[in-house]
């Protein structure tokens, strides 16, 4: 048996147990997503000053220099901490181009991540022009300003077509020690990370391979009782374990749906 502590699902799926695969945005397309953006923070601007009434600022400058401010502190921090804070990363232009701001996990980021973001978009998108955030993303692979790179966030592509991948098939060398192994409850992170890598192990160096098929194995192993027959290959273990998981999963259910077809009447 392995022991506890050497597999961390978080090191190959979210929180949420869901592959990591959302294409970090690049700078044109996040360029179309501000100007988006400013174009409709302008058009309020403007809807705003034409419903005040205009002789309120001439009879006091006073008050027409603190409107001036407010409106200023509300396009460049305000309302972006609004927006991407209640929409967890997404603001107008972001909407339309399909972009969302995440963490580096790929969680959803908060009111500190949004605070973080605006107040560093004042000083690289308003007092430079854009010019250091246009800097600054294109140093990077994940096309991070300067404000991702404080907050510990990046953009990413939101509209991604999911894709189902096949499910494991057991190996038939293995198929008598299945039948009679004891396959306790294995974490939904750990039954993801084992999927993701099975249908993909073919397309990893050989070194990511080893090293990444080994943590997997050993995690697995950990739920389940007897050990494999020697010899047996961590991959086929691993495969045949989930492929019994899953039909095991299935002959519940099955179960369950006869038992609610004799014990409720039949729909009218």
């Amino acid at each position: 048996m392995a022991t506890r502590g050497i597999f961390d699902p978080h090191r190959f799926v979210t929180s949420e147990a869901v592959e990591v695969e959302l294409p970090a945005a690049q700078v044109p397309t996040r360029m179309v997503s501000g100007l988006i953006d400013l174009l409709v923070i302008a058009a309020g601007v403007v809807l705003l000053v034409l419903l005040l009434p205009g002789d309120i600022f001439s009879a006091d400058a006073a008050l027409g220099q603190a409107f001036l401010i407010v409106v200023m502190a509300l396009v460049m921090a305000g309302i972006p901490i609004t927006l991407e804070t209640l929409t967890h990363g997404r603001t107008l232009g972001k909407l339309v181009m399909g972009l969302r701001t995440v963490r580096d996990d790929t969680g959803p980021i908060g009111l500190r991540h949004a605070t973080i973001r605006a107040l560093a978009g004042t000083f690289e998108l308003w007092m430079t022009l854009g010019s250091v955030a246009l800097i600054t993303a294109m140093t990077n692979e994940k096309a991070k300003r300067l404000g991702d790179l404080l907050a510990g966030t990046y953009v990413v592509h939101d509209r991604v077509r999911l894709r189902m991948l096949p499910p494991p098939q057991s190996s038939p060398e293995l198929a008598d020690w299945v039948a009679g192994a004891d396959i306790g409850v294995i974490p939904d992170g750990l039954v993801v990370a084992t999927r993701q890598f099975l249908a993909r192990a073919q397309t990893l160096t050989p070194e990511a391979r080893a090293q990444t098929g080994s943590e997997l194995y050993a995690a697995v192993l950990h739920h389940v009782a007897p050990a494999p027959p020697a010899g047996a290959h961590p991959e086929q273990v691993m495969a045949t374990v989930l492929a019994r998981r899953r039909s095991r999963d299935e002959e519940r259910l099955e179960r369950a749906d006869a038992l609610r077809a004799r014990v409720l009447p039949e729909p009218h």
